[in-house]
């Protein structure tokens, strides 16, 4: 109710000063008189809109009542104003007919301004709007007009004014042409308006159904409906035709300022003038190119204000001064407000601009103000009806004075779009649009930057609302970016998934075809039905026959390439006092994606315990890298920290996520699949062929064993895993090996009686045999100690691997540490020498004591088909990590064991029982393997208790055998 009097009061003020209103002369009193009207009726209509509006101003008069003890005076009239408010526009009509001269004489001042604004794009196209290399001769004469507050001014608030005000005072209409051209051109334009966020206002058909009840009026409303069938057929194709105007004229000019930004001096009102040309009929190029020259503003805003302030002062200050001094009548009041604004200008420098100097116009604007309010009025002794000069000087100056002082405000006033914050389904349609299409996928990057303007549409008078808006800006915001990495991550699987593709065509396995064809060519077999097209060599999709061929990646690139481009385009972006970096969004996602892509790759089944090879694994993940490292020829983002931190939780048994990685797969198919086959009796180890080789059985396996452990692919597993991922295989391994060791250690508890009377008869052979025939379960050990043989010959390969692969990548450092095992101190402490070797075994260097051994069995504090010959390496390696642990001489007892061995090994050669000899020839080898195995034995040891004779003799059996046998 307030308001509403203050309005009121304020309207009838003006009426009986009889101001004058011109939009050109009085810029600010005219706009703001406007401005008046339209919120005034706004207000209203809004009220109107309100379903529960009576209730409400009742509740709130009961709730008064509670807590004063007495109704609100203003309540009837409130009351009352709702009811005579039910058709706002219809009372506001009868309420506003003794203003309509001031009303009117207001609107028609827009006739100079409007139609030369609301132009066609193609009268824009011939008047070369926009562009600033059109003539080069005056690219560097500075932009004018007698009207420049008037060329900001939007479309959509003088399409406002004309609607809202010719309605209110629609008598205008049958009396002046000029005010009926206006009305039928801003009917032709649109067919609605904004009256608040996304609250909208109907014209025609709104203006109608006011007119249609008016006597006289028969012909205005046939002028609004021709008009609406003129807007429907006819507004939407201009719209479109402006649009792609502004398309390549907006683009041409941020190109021109982006090189010369200079030119935003001389040509600002150029940029001010058109950037609104967008607001709400745009696309994303358009917005994105707004947003560059935003940013451009924002950017070189010393260039701009050094430009105005002398401008202010050598030009603007000596104009206004000969205009002071020429008019005929100037009161005392009135010229020192105008030899104050001369000083003002005078006093200005390019010095304040370059020391940092804030300006602040705002007292000499609102002086400005004042003074076209005193001489509006119609007894003022200075009239500014009659001294037009003047008001459009200083409609100029005071432009000038913005483009020092308040270059953010005006940015805020001509080229804000935070109304998108209130359509925010439409604005998340226009963007999955844009992502869609390649060719604006790389303008995506303006719909986040829109969510910074977002903020601008909070009022200081309505507080709460400031963390609503702030929170949708920010998922907005969140939601467009996540959006467009997801859509490059996309792009770039899809380009990683044909890049593995090709690589996987240069793979060995599929060059056997290739071979044969060239074979049997050779010696002219044909093989194969007749006709058969021969097979496409790898590298064929490279060949072009014509520049027009478009292939699959070309597309895919071509598209990353424009996304990656609207990622990059900010480093970050500010939003509600949050910072946005678009680059990490895509980091992000890749990250993701290349740890599942891996983990895919390995094509694990668990129910056929099938697995990629890891040299087929290692070649995909090759050509994924790659691809990953030319993302950045697109976006400046760390691909390397991408792969640091992926690699290296694919070395872990779990990655961040706690999801299995490579490490964990591939060290659960060699333990439970490849090794469980060996002691299955289906594999066997070849030391010479240094793999584990299928035998022949009833029982095919799925898999060949040998191209999952030959040399080149445990140097590709140890590439994947790395020397952690390979120290938990090592870990692994050294557990099973344990749990053997555990089992072995009940049979020696089980046999401990006979075991230490046999270590005190070692020379009485005839007290030996028949200890020996008082042992148990002799088969369980000899099976047991098989199977750790087996284990540690498969360690020992990934090792020998993994000490390959490190020497190719760091080999000064694998010298370092392979020259410090080496020199070790025999004398050395053994806590001292197992960190030596516990280093040595991290970069795949053999040790006389496996440490990993040591930890795994000190935790438990309580080329033969059966794999024989791997006996050697466990006995060894066993016997070191056990007397390593019990702090015994592993030398001595070695040595007290080869005596126990070589014993009864000779008393053996004395049997004449077949059970008892049976495979003899063997075990004397087994015994000269245990001896080249040991780094704590030696040839003359062995040979000073056991003949040499008996050996080669053994060796000439053995091979006769197997020569027999095959």
């Amino acid at each position: 109710m307030e308001f509403k009097d203050h309005v009121c009061e304020l309207l009838n003020t003006i009426d009986a000063c009889q101001v004058f209103f011109d939009i050109t002369v009085n810029f600010d009193l005219t706009k703001n008189y406007l401005d008046l009207v339209v919120t005034y009726t706004n207000l209203m209509m809004l009220l109107s809109r309100i379903e529960e509006r009576k209730a409400i101003i009742g509740l709130y008069n009961y709730a008064h009542e509670m807590t004063h003890g007495s109704s609100d005076r203003e309540y009837p009239r409130l009351g009352q104003m709702i009811v005579d408010y039910e058709n706002p526009l219809k009372k506001m009509m009868e309420e506003f007919v003794p203003h309509g001269k001031s009303l009117q004489d207001a609107l028609v001042s827009l006739q100079m301004v409007y139609p030369r604004r609301n132009l066609s794009a193609d009268q824009w196209r011939n008047a070369q709007l926009l562009s600033l290399i059109s003539a080069p001769s005056t690219m560097l004469n500075p932009a004018q007009s007698d009207t420049m507050p008037c060329e900001y001014l939007s479309l959509d608030t003088m399409e406002k004014w004309i609607v809202f005000g010719f309605i209110l005072c629609h008598a205008a209409l049958n009396s002046d042409p000029a005010a009926l051209s206006l009305w039928k051109l801003a009917l032709q334009s649109s067919s609605c308006l904004c009256l608040f966020r996304d609250e909208v206002f109907h014209i025609h058909k709104s203006a109608e159904d006011l007119f249609v009840n008016i006597r006289g009026y028969n012909k205005r409303v046939n002028d609004i409906r021709e008009c609406k069938e003129s807007a429907l057929s006819h507004a939407g194709s201009m719209h479109r035709e402006r649009r792609k105007f502004l398309r390549s004229a907006l683009k041409e000019l941020a190109t021109v300022l982006a090189d010369q930004p200079g030119l935003l001096g001389p040509k600002a009102l150029l940029f001010f003038s058109f950037i609104l040309a967008c607001f709400l009929r745009h696309i994303a190029e358009l917005i994105f190119y707004m947003e560059e020259l935003r940013a451009h503003v924002r950017k070189y805003g010393p260039v701009m204000q050094r430009y105005y302030v002398q401008y202010l002062s050598g030009f603007d200050a000596v104009v206004l001064n000969e205009l002071v001094q020429n008019l005929s009548v100037c009161p005392e009041d009135e010229s020192i407000i105008m030899s104050s604004f001369v000083n003002t200008m005078t006093s200005l420098s390019v010095k304040q601009v370059e020391d940092g100097e804030v300006f602040d116009f705002r007292g000499m604007r609102l002086d400005w103000f004042r003074l076209q309010a005193y001489t509006s009025v119609s007894k003022a002794s200075l009239g500014l009806a009659d001294h037009r000069e003047l008001g459009k000087m200083m409609n100029t100056i005071i432009f000038h004075t913005k483009m020092v002082d308040s270059l953010v405000e005006m940015l805020v006033e001509t080229s804000d779009l935070s109304i998108f914050c209130f359509y925010s389904r439409a604005f998340e349609k226009m963007f999955q649009q844009c992502l869609e299409l390649p060719s604006q996928s790389r303008y995506s990057i303006s719909f986040p930057l829109l969510c910074t303007h977002f903020m601008s549409c909070t009022h200081e008078l309505c507080p709460e609302e400031r963390h609503h808006i702030g929170d949708r800006s920010l998922s907005l915001c969140n939601m467009f970016l996540d959006e467009m990495a997801k859509q490059a991550r996309n792009l770039i699987t899809d380009i990683c998934t044909e890049q593995c593709t090709l690589s996987d065509q240069l793979l060995p396995k599929h060059c056997a075809k290739t071979i044969s064809q060239a074979v049997n060519k050779k010696s002219k077999k044909q093989t194969g039905k007749k006709g058969e097209p021969e097979r496409e060599k790898p590298g064929v999709e490279s060949m072009r026959k014509n520049r027009l061929l478009v292939t699959n990646l070309d597309k895919l690139h071509t598209a990353l390439s424009e996304l990656c481009f609207s990622i990059n385009y900010v480093p970050n972006m500010m939003v509600w006092e949050h910072t946005f970096t678009p680059r990490e969004y895509l980091t992000s996602h890749l990250e993701i994606r290349f740890t599942k892509s891996i983990v895919g790759m390995t094509m694990y089944n668990q129910a056929t315990q099938e697995i990629a090879k890891p040299s087929e694994l290692l070649t995909s993940v090759r050509a994924y890298m790659t691809v990953l490292q030319s993302i950045e020829n697109y976006v400046q983002i760390d691909i390397t920290r991408v792969f640091n931190n992926v690699l290296l939780q694919q070395t872990q048994h779990l990655d961040s996520h706690g999801e299995p990685t490579i490490t964990s797969l591939y060290t659960n198919w060699y333990l439970e699949t490849l090794l469980r086959q060996v002691s299955n009796g289906h594999i066997a180890y070849f030391p010479a062929m240094k793999a584990f080789v299928n035998l022949p059985t009833e029982n095919e396996l799925t898999f060949n064993a040998e191209e999952y452990s030959d040399i080149s692919e445990m140097r590709s597993l140890s590439e994947l895993l790395g020397p952690y991922g390979m120290k938990f295989l090592s870990e692994s391994l050294m557990w099973h090996i344990s749990s053997q060791v555990a089992e072995l250690k009940k049979l020696v508890v089980d046999n401990v009686e006979v075991l230490t009377q046999m270590r005190t008869s070692f020379d009485k052979p005839d007290h030996m045999a028949a200890l020996f025939k008082r042992l148990t379960s002799v088969d369980s050990v000899l099976k047991r100690m098989t199977i750790i043989g087996v284990i540690l010959s498969f360690r020992s390969l990934a090792q020998e691997a993994l000490r390959d692969v490190l020497s190719c990548h760091i080999p000064f450092l694998v010298s370092s540490v392979e020259d410090f095992k080496d020199h070790i101190p025999r004398e050395t402490d053994m806590k001292v020498a197992m960190n030596v070797y516990e280093l040595s075994s991290a970069a795949g260097l053999p040790c006389e004591i496996d440490p990993a051994l040591v930890v795994a069995l000190s935790s438990q504090k309580s080329g033969h088909c059966n794999n024989i010959h791997c006996l050697a390496k466990a006995i060894n390696q066993i016997a070191a990590a056990l007397f390593t642990i019990h702090k015994g001489s592993i030398e001595d007892r070695l040595k007290e064991f080869l005596a126990l061995a070589s014993s009864s090994l000779l008393k053996i050669g004395q049997e004449t029982d077949k059970t008892t000899t049976r495979n003899r020839e063997s075990v004397y080898l087994l015994l000269d393997m245990i001896v080249q195995e040991s780094p704590f034995l030696t040839m003359d040891l062995l040979e000073s208790c056991f003949p040499y004779v008996l050996l080669r003799n053994a060796y000439h059996a053995v091979y006769k055998q197997s020569v027999s046998s095959s």
